[in-house]
């Protein structure tokens, strides 16, 4: 059987800059960032004092009352996305597709406050009052379980874990099994809601969080001065279909995903090969599969954490990959202004990199004032830019040294 052509229909994000699409894009094309003085824990007990908290929130809108109490922050960010997404597709799940509807939702930790939340009752109350929902609420792939379960979707119900990639391995995966035949329809993404007294420490700990603390300036990918990420939250969702179906409903096509490359580093639990070598191997391979050439792609939304190695080795990994074609290349990471959202990372740059498409602009790296000799691209310092934007490559990149690239494309007929 050929393989089947996959576009994407819909769009959903809860995000540090704006809790739908359209004020997240706003906010994002115009340079407002969504960091800030963190308030999901005491700051004064770590280096780190900013976060990229998702504010104004209301669960209540997507999910009923009870439903809400057993869902972690994470689970609950991601059902409302998701919503947001099939109604941004026009998508209606019913009998007669439910089997062929996916659901496909990575996170990186999965509910981290509701076990912080637990084994303080443990230590404080002992083991009867711990929560009979603490484990459905707690693990990774309850996000795509619950939309599932809120959605109907009766299909492939998936979570892949990849730290930091899991919402770009997701896509990628979920592309996969539509363009196979598993299913028709596939809601793909990812959600994290990291925020809490352990990852603060840990990553503090791991020294890979930005100790400055203005939060303004914080999150400075690839400038000279950047000292490390700022922790964020959220989710990004898509809904992917294949094509056929797209124009048989005569739905919204945001463009079209066409590659997806994904390789292991075999290197170091957390640092990047040197230079880039896995990320570059990743993007070569969504190249190849998509069947592009690298001189065909007009933007990169870069991994770009703000930290030291990832920086200078993504840079150095587009190089090797693009050549010169690499100086020409608009590249941003869009991490600037939203935080790193961990395993929710992929899913909100890959609706970010869709509307780049559909709309003819790129956004900014905010913060840039300090070339660094290492990182010399061109990374669309501090302004948007409008220009014709036809093939997108979306890098993520996570510990565990797993990277994954997908390339997007305008539909063209």
């Amino acid at each position: 059987m050929a393989e089947r052509r996959v576009v994407i229909t819909g769009l959903g994000t809860v995000t540090p800059v704006g809790n739908d699409v359209a004020s997240m894009w706003e906010n994002i094309l115009n340079g407002k960032s969504g960091i800030d003085i963190a308030t999901r824990v005491d700051v004064e007990q770590y280096p780190a004092k900013v976060a990229a908290e998702v504010k104004g929130f209301e669960a209540e809108k997507y999910i009923d009352k009870k439903d809400i109490r057993r869902m972690d922050l994470f689970t609950q960010y991601a059902v409302a996305a998701a919503k947001m997404a099939v109604e941004d597709a026009k998508l209606v799940i019913d009998d007669s597709n439910a089997t062929r509807v996916g659901v496909w939702i990575g996170s990186g930790i999965g509910g981290m406050q509701t076990w912080e939340d637990q084994h303080r009752k443990l230590l404080e109350k002992g083991p009867r009052r711990v929560s009979p929902f603490f484990v459905p609420m707690m693990i990774p792939d309850m996000a795509a379980g619950q939309v599932s379960i809120q959605l109907g979707a009766k299909g492939i119900n998936s979570c892949t874990v990849t730290a930091c990639a899991s919402g770009a391995s997701s896509i990628g995966d979920a592309f996969k099994s539509v363009q196979r035949g598993d299913v028709d329809y596939i809601i793909a993404g990812g959600t994290e809601a990291p925020i809490s007294n352990m990852a603060f420490a840990g990553f503090s700990s791991a020294k890979a969080l930005s100790t400055n603390p203005d939060p303004k300036t914080a999150s400075r990918p690839f400038d000279k001065n950047r000292d490390g990420f700022v922790m964020g939250e959220g989710s990004g969702i898509i809904i992917m279909e294949t094509l056929e179906s797209a124009l048989e409903r005569g739905a919204k096509i945001y463009g079209e995903i066409v590659g997806y490359g994904a390789t292991g580093d075999a290197y170091h639990i957390t640092a990047p090969a040197e230079n880039g070598e896995g990320a570059a191997r990743a993007m070569k391979a969504a190249l190849d599969d998509a069947g592009i050439s690298p001189n065909d792609v007009d933007y990169i939304n870069a991994h770009g954490t703000s930290t030291d190695l990832n920086d200078k080795y993504e840079t150095a990994a587009i190089k090797s990959v693009f050549g010169d074609h690499a100086y020409k290349l608009s590249v941003s990471s869009t991490k600037s202004m939203t935080g790193h959202l961990l395993g929710a990372a992929g899913g909100v740059e890959s609706v970010i990199s869709l509307k780049a498409i559909e709309e003819g602009i790129v956004p900014p790296t905010i913060n840039y004032e300090t070339p660094d000799e290492d990182c010399d691209l061109d990374y669309i310092p501090n302004e948007a830019r409008q220009q014709d934007v036809n093939v997108v490559v979306s890098n993520s990149l996570g510990f565990g040294g797993h990277n994954v690239s997908l390339v997007f494309k305008k539909y063209n007929g």
